[in-house]
């Protein structure tokens, strides 16, 4: 192997996931922030200037705080589960592209850490592992309510991933590739959001859905399971999992805004730039949802995904085939 590859692979890899940990206490901060303007209160604002570094504070605070493990739980499996839900996110930021490339020294470095002719498959199979994780932890947990938390998750997860695959086909069949970067750069005139209107929010609605987000967050509902699949966790376990719940909505925008929204098309400012303002407005998006909708109950939730979103997934992806092919 190209030992500048391998270099210029290393710092890719160091640069994207250093990113994505470091602008998760960003995003909490300003999630926290947001809601509290729309429901009318201050929000975080002791700790630093704004509040800025009141997760900072939360962070040491949970460093520090006593790691509990249940006596009848499977220490093993209990141990392994968050670090599942984290590591699964993380490997999928791996093929999304954060642009196009720039010329560095003499030498052309694409700005995404693997360019896999199959991208969208690698992204759908590793963040649907990503629910292993939460399942395994509320099993190993040995209580009730975690079990039920996962169970919860496992099938919402199984309901919302296949129209949210089905969505993307549709989108595959316009592109005629998988491969994420390929998939943008066809976004130079028109962005597949116009073609795919109906299937850019299907694909939405499916991912705050898989990311447990709310108003779908049945999982952790705490006003029915104290707090779902991950009651018997503490410490770093606990923040472990709540990173991988952000990490994945940054991966379910990361997807969205490449196949739909031009991934870093746009004019004038460099594509990075253009990249990271699409993804701020998804991320206000989730959390513009979290403070506007109340959570369905159960069987509404399963009946939406069934009964609405993947039969209109289904019509959607026929209709497409069906202009592809007479095209």
């Amino acid at each position: 192997m190209d030992t500048a590859f391998l270099i210029e692979s290393v710092i890719k890899v160091h640069i994207v996931l250093g990113f994505v940990l470091l602008v998760v206490p960003f995003i909490v901060w300003a999630e926290r922030k947001i809601l509290g303007h729309m429901q009318d209160r201050i929000g975080p604002e002791r700790v630093g200037p704004f509040g800025l570094l009141q997760t900072i504070a939360d962070g040491l605070k949970l460093f520090m705080k006593e790691d509990l493990v249940p006596a009848q739980a499977d220490k093993v499996v209990f141990i392994l589960a968050p670090a599942i839900t984290v590591v699964t996110a993380l490997i999928a930021t791996t093929v999304i592209p954060w642009g196009d490339s720039v010329t560095l020294f003499g030498r052309t470095i694409p700005l995404h850490i693997a360019d896999v002719n199959v991208a969208l498959l690698f992204v759908l199979a590793t963040t649907s592992m990503g629910v292993y994780g939460v399942v395994l932890g509320g099993w190993a947990s040995n209580s009730k309510y975690p079990l039920l938390g996962g169970l919860r998750s496992s099938a919402q997860m199984i309901s919302y991933e296949l129209a949210q695959g089905i969505s993307l086909v549709s989108v595959v069949l316009l592109a005629g590739t998988l491969s994420l970067a390929q998939i943008a750069r066809q976004q130079a005139h028109m962005w597949y959001v116009v073609p795919q209107f109906f299937g850019f929010w299907i694909y939405v609605i499916s991912g705050i859905a898989e990311t447990n987000r709310a108003p779908f967050d049945l999982p952790e509902a705490e006003t029915e399971l104290v707090a779902g699949f991950h009651t018997e966790y503490s410490s770093m376990k606990w923040a472990f999992y709540f990173l991988g719940e952000y990490a994945n909505m940054m991966v379910v925008s990361g997807v969205a805004i490449t196949v739909f929204l031009g991934g870093w098309q746009g004019p004038v400012l460099p594509g990075v730039v253009w990249f990271l303002i699409k993804l701020t407005a998804f991320l206000f998006f989730f959390i513009w949802l979290r403070a506007t909708f109340p959570r369905l109950r159960y069987d509404q939730l399963m009946a939406f995904g069934w009964k609405v979103l993947l039969p209109a997934a289904i019509l959607n992806l026929v209709v497409t085939a069906v202009v592809v092919a007479l095209r």
